[in-house]
């Protein structure tokens, strides 16, 4: 009987339809990633290796690729006075854009944060510059900036402008701040609605205490919300200067974009690197993609220092700042009237005959 009992069970056969369902769990996991995964490798890590090979040999766009340079084309780059002037430009405009879009972002964000009628549609609206496409707003603020547009000749009736040309196409400063003004009219709308999404899910139970202790709106707003959407601004902050100092459209249509434009200005007042880059490589100016791809990686390298930069200083500035609750010290008594007291303990107290006898 125990001979039975401990008889080796048969080995169990699994079934054609057995086998598929266990093939199934294992490999549809690595199927249903393998298009993103297939598609980066094609449209994204093929070109970012294949331009190393570019910036590393002298290549032409017609005879293709020529002798292998090493670093040359690098070397060549960092001694261009217009690659420097072109990153100048860059940083310039990214300010002149940055700053304003977060912050009017952030108001817009907190104004659309509260109880106001029609709220989805006012929310939806802010989307709407982001939907236009680069080209028709760089057209259309070409327009505004220009010579016949709508503020220039408003200013010369002022009397601040005494040319008779559109300073905006001529002042270095000026062109970054037309050109600023596009990327804060695209993309301020789409930050806010982020920021909008982070301020919703800050616990109201906070706004309701900081009321019962008398803050106002504003000390709600750098004591409340601005720590409890600290992440969000972080990742905005960083999203926003990556895209900021890639700008390139707004640049390259400012002027028409036409025969003789797209050049960055006669004097290449608003070059930035990404169209010094396309102007290398593909514009009017030189056929050199070699030298085009090496300023990618140094640019490249650049938006990383800064991102990195920018990073670490905005969790400096964040973890310093906000409400830090205080924890009372052990044995330090809170405010009369509390319901936990955390007063130290009495010694305790000798009880005399009268209070003996009464308690029995």
């Amino acid at each position: 009987m125990v001979s039975e009992l401990r008889a080796p069970r048969p080995v169990r056969r699994w079934g054609w339809g057995q086998r598929l369902s266990r093939w199934d769990v294992k490999l549809s996991p690595y199927l249903y990633v393998s298009p993103f995964f297939i598609a980066f490798a094609i449209f994204g890590a093929f070109p970012l290796l294949f331009n190393i090979v570019v910036a590393l040999h002298q290549w032409d766009r017609r005879a293709g690729m020529g002798a292998f340079v090493g670093l040359d084309n690098f070397g060549w780059v960092l001694r261009q006075p217009l690659f420097w002037q072109s990153l100048e430009n860059t940083v310039s405009i990214f300010l002149w854009g940055g700053i304003p879009q977060l912050i009017l972002a952030l108001f817009i964000a907190t104004i659309l944060d509260q109880n106001l009628r029609a709220r989805t549609f006012w929310r939806m609206s802010v989307l709407i510059p982001f939907v236009v496409m680069p080209v028709a707003t760089s057209m259309i603020f070409g327009q505004v900036f220009g010579q016949f547009g709508i503020l220039v000749p408003n200013l010369h009736t002022l009397g601040l402008f005494t040319d008779s040309t559109s300073p905006f196409f001529q002042n270095r400063l000026l062109s970054h701040v037309a050109i600023g003004s596009m990327v804060v009219f695209r993309w301020t709308g789409y930050n806010a609605l982020i920021l909008l999404a982070a301020m919703q899910a800050v616990p109201r139970d906070l706004y309701e205490a900081a009321t019962v202790d008398g803050a106002g709106r504003i000390r709600q707003f750098f004591s409340v919300t601005l720590p409890g959407i600290r992440p969000t601004l972080i990742f905005v902050i960083l999203t926003m200067t990556i895209g900021g100092l890639e700008v390139f459209d707004e640049a390259r249509l400012f002027d028409g974009g036409g025969t003789g434009g797209g050049q960055g200005g006669a004097d290449n007042q608003w070059t930035t690197v990404v169209l010094y880059l396309y102007n290398l490589g593909f514009g009017d100016w030189q056929d050199r993609l070699g030298q085009a791809a090496a300023v990618g990686w140094i640019f490249a390298l650049i938006i990383l220092l800064i991102s990195l930069l920018n990073f670490v200083l905005t969790r400096a500035i964040s973890s310093s700042g906000g409400p830090h609750a205080e924890r009372p010290a052990r044995g330090r008594p809170r405010r009369s009237g509390s319901p936990t007291e955390t007063s130290p303990m009495p010694p305790p107290a000798v009880a005399d005959d009268t209070n003996e006898g009464a308690s029995r």
